[in-house]
């Protein structure tokens, strides 16, 4: 059975922890879980490394089509007008 670990104030951890989120849900947010590639795990590395050899090839193969698509991107990151 787990410990009930108390502040000085007598709030238990649990106590706190419910007293935060219910404090950020009164200004207007909600809980996500959001699950993220785990970068650490040596099939993730492996397959990110030849998705980047695949980039790289493909840029050397055809450099004027690389470069089209840098001012592309260039010309659509613009964040002013967002707000």
């Amino acid at each position: 059975m787990a410990k009930v670990v108390t502040t000085p104030e007598g709030d238990s951890t649990k106590e706190r922890v419910r007293k935060h989120r219910e404090s950020l849900r009164a200004s207007g947010l909600r809980p996500v879980t959001l699950w993220v590639p785990d970068t650490r795990n040596p099939a993730f590395v492996a397959e990110y490394r030849r998705q980047g050899k695949i980039l790289v090839e493909s840029a050397k193969a055809n450099p004027q089509r690389e470069a089209s698509y840098w001012k592309w991107a260039e010309s659509v990151q613009a964040d002013e007008g967002w707000v």
